[in-house]
């Protein structure tokens, strides 16, 4: 099949996924196409249930899928060209009537701080023909940035399904609020759920990008109009600028304290509001964010650290100053913070690979990833990263790996390291050692990776059904 040149989105569309979370698309895949696949997804699920992570391999026509244009293009305007597709995957089949619940997808157990930023994403694509009645996703628009179940109303008029033709999909951000919706006619409907991620952070606009300054799309879904200021960064973010609303605001000592106690509102919404409004406000604004970060209720130090994670550098020394807080939480939340920042905070490397000795492996959790995201002191980081790959929390071997796949060819000397970790007992760790190979990319790398993809090769057509002919 001839790979065509991805669809970029447009400047519209990004505003859109930057304030409701998600955008519903569509392939021009043929009829016969999707008949097929459907044919195929039926006997498949009859006589061998649900591949799983084998979904991708088993059923080989569906790369087609993520070959198509506008797949491409809308990963890559969201996601950058560099994009990579995790080893997760999942096929949803509803035939049920009752709703599913309202959740976040987990990081397989994984508790970590949510990114604001799109780091990740997921496709969820409908390869038959999906009506309203037949249960199709249902998704909460704005809800992307929120840990809490805030909702506008009980009756979930908010909602938005990912209702349409075969080869309608959502592209959503990971965060997002969904749940699958009743199927009231039993019909089969198949839902194939892949998971995408940044592996570089960006430097310039990756979608087809027109209008520099960020304003509202012409329609928002989401309830919260208040968080412009958010939107305003994430969009700027995404075209390349770093800490770009800090100093925004003149300091305004009122202003301040006002905000420093909406960072307490019992609603998310306001409190959020309130950080990023704070990362606007100089200096008097990141010491109320610094002082929210050491507070005792733990959801206001967390909201806290989403503010000091735009503020730019000049909130590099106090969070460096939070790695040494006696409370877990809050190193958490200042290493999050930390790895927002990237290269600004590359002078707390040396602090932030100490903290590799860290008795809690949630902490360990937080330091592997945000080192591969500031990426710089290289040989520092790469040694740092070769011991996680051998720590025993396994959240922190298959993190290593993603974050030497962050940093590519430089992170060259962990690949003996890696080729031990593609004999982990752990199924994503050998998969993370595996895009951490491909992403380093050297002659040692390849032949490391092509010498296991051989010996742990699958056949898409063994079966029990049919074992080795034709």
């Amino acid at each position: 099949m001839e790979h065509k040149a991805p669809l970029l989105l447009t400047d519209e569309q990004m505003r859109k996924f930057i304030t409701d979370g998600f955008l519903i698309l569509k392939t021009d895949f043929s009829r016969e196409f999707h008949r097929q696949l459907l044919e195929q997804l039926n006997y498949v699920y009859e006589h061998e249930g649900n591949p799983g992570n084998n979904l991708l391999p088993r059923i080989r026509e569906l790369q087609q899928v993520f070959d198509h244009p506008v797949v491409t293009g809308a990963l890559t305007s969201v996601l950058g060209p560099d994009y990579m597709l995790h080893a997760h995957r999942h096929g949803h089949f509803n035939a049920s009537s009752k709703a599913g619940g309202w959740h976040k997808d987990s990081y397989w157990g994984y508790q970590k701080i949510r990114n604001h930023h799109p780091w990740w994403a997921m496709i969820m694509y409908f390869p038959q023909d999906t009506s309203i009645e037949m249960g199709p996703t249902g998704i909460m628009p704005g809800t992307q940035n929120y840990e809490s179940r805030t909702f506008v109303s009980d009756e979930n008029k908010e909602e938005a399904l990912a209702s349409g033709e075969a080869g309608t999909f959502a592209l959503i951000h990971y965060d997002i609020w969904h749940r699958s919706t009743p199927n009231v006619l039993g019909k089969e409907r198949y839902m194939l759920k892949f998971e995408f991620m940044r592996t570089q952070a960006p430097t310039s606009p990756s979608w087809n990008h027109m209008d520099k300054e960020w304003k509202l799309p012409a329609l928002v879904g989401a309830p919260y109009m208040a968080q412009e200021t958010m939107w305003e960064e994430t969009w700027n973010w995404l075209s390349g600028r770093v800490g770009s609303i800090a100093n925004t605001v003149k300091e305004d000592a009122e202003y301040v304290q006002q905000l420093a106690v909406d960072l307490r509102d019992a609603s998310e919404p306001n409190a959020l509001h309130a950080a990023y409004e704070l990362a606007r406000c100089g200096k008097l604004g990141i010491d109320a964010l610094l002082q929210g970060i050491h507070h005792e209720e733990i959801g206001v130090s967390r909201i806290s650290a989403y503010g000091l994670s735009v503020s730019g550098i000049d909130a590099v020394q106090g969070l460096s100053e939070a790695l040494d807080s006696k409370r877990i939480e809050t190193v958490i939340h200042a290493v999050f913070a930390l790895g927002e920042l990237r290269r600004l905070a590359a002078v707390t490397v040396n602090k932030l690979i100490g903290l590799l000795e860290h008795p809690s492996n949630k902490v360990r959790q937080a330091v592997v990833e945000t080192l591969g995201m500031i990426g710089g002191p290289i040989d520092a980081i790469v040694a740092g990263l070769i011991r996680c790959l051998k720590d025993e929390d396994v959240q922190v071997r298959f993190t290593a790996g993603l974050s030497l796949a962050r940093i590519g060819a430089p992170a060259e000397a962990a690949v003996p390291q890696l080729q031990i970790a593609l004999d982990d007992e752990n199924r994503y760790v050998r998969a993370h050692a595996l895009e951490a190979l491909r992403y380093i990319g050297t002659e040692d790398a390849k032949d490391a990776l092509i010498k296991h993809l051989f010996n742990s090769r699958w056949c898409s057509n063994t079966t029990p059904q049919s074992t080795f002919y034709p």
